[in-house]
């Protein structure tokens, strides 16, 4: 079953509440379309959170649940996951999120530990939760800067905000 990871943790590290005034089916394309983008996304940390590491580089691969496994948000699955919101939003959509950081040194990136991350988004009719597991890792970016740049990326697709804290 597309979206749902059977698994998912029930003891979460951050839990927000948002209120959205776009349909569900638009808000969850949005929603696959942000994550899709932030893939393979070369980010300097700063822009993301207060550095635990200079000059640190921050990449994000995130990938959708289907029952017990994730699947990379590559162009092929964000197609597929594309058609079936559009056919019947889903009810809870699960995504797995592993933050790559790599630190400069002079011409190279030295890889350093990976975070890794389980977000689970809750649907109701005007409303959204979205709850945060930190599975792993250094924790360099909170579970909160997790929510706000997935927040602030989804609400980019929008000529209005699309989410905002409830």
């Amino acid at each position: 079953m597309l979206g749902f990871y059977r698994n998912f943790p029930f003891n979460v590290h951050m839990v927000a509440q948002l209120t959205t005034s776009v349909s569900l089916k638009k808000l969850q394309q949005a929603i696959i379309q942000a994550l899709h983008g932030l893939n393979g996304e070369s980010l300097n940390l700063e822009t993301i959170t207060e550095p635990s590491i200079p000059e640190c580089t921050v990449i994000f691969e995130f990938g959708i649940a289907e029952s017990e496994a994730f699947n990379y948000l590559d162009g092929e699955e964000t197609q597929k996951a594309l058609q079936i919101v559009g056919k019947n939003p889903l009810k809870v959509m699960d995504f797995f999120c592993a933050v790559r950081y790599y630190r400069r040194r002079e011409d190279k990136n030295k890889p350093l530990k990976f975070d890794y991350y389980m977000l689970r988004l809750t649907f109701n009719a005007n409303t959204v939760e979205m709850q945060v597991f930190h599975e792993r890792g250094p924790r360099h970016i909170s579970p909160e800067e997790i929510v706000n740049l997935v927040v602030s990326r989804v609400n980019a697709l929008f000529p209005r905000k699309a989410l905002k804290p409830a």
